[in-house]
């Protein structure tokens, strides 16, 4: 999964996830039933996790190019600059 494919998942999981909500809550409401409240919830985390979970090919749309590691090795890799000197010493 790419990163657009991540962000895509976590929008269709929120927006399926408060759409089950107010479904189940209205058909909670409506029927007098906590139980059917919560079957109905239920059923949508499933479906939204059997939708947003595996890595299905819309989540591949913009794969990542990453170097050979041949074509890497032309490249320099970055130094980190380490400084000698402490805080509070004086020289």
């Amino acid at each position: 999964m790419d990163w657009q494919g991540q962000k895509l998942a976590e929008q269709i999981m929120q927006v399926l996830l408060l759409v089950f909500a107010v479904v189940s809550l209205v058909a909670g409401y409506v029927l007098g039933s906590f139980q059917t409240m919560m079957l109905v919830y239920a059923g949508g985390v499933t479906l939204t996790t059997l939708i947003t979970v595996p890595n299905w090919p819309f989540f591949n749309r913009h794969p990542l190019k990453w170097l050979d590691p041949g074509e890497a090795e032309k490249y320099p890799k970055p130094q980190v600059a380490v400084s000698s000197k402490k805080k509070g010493t004086k020289k």
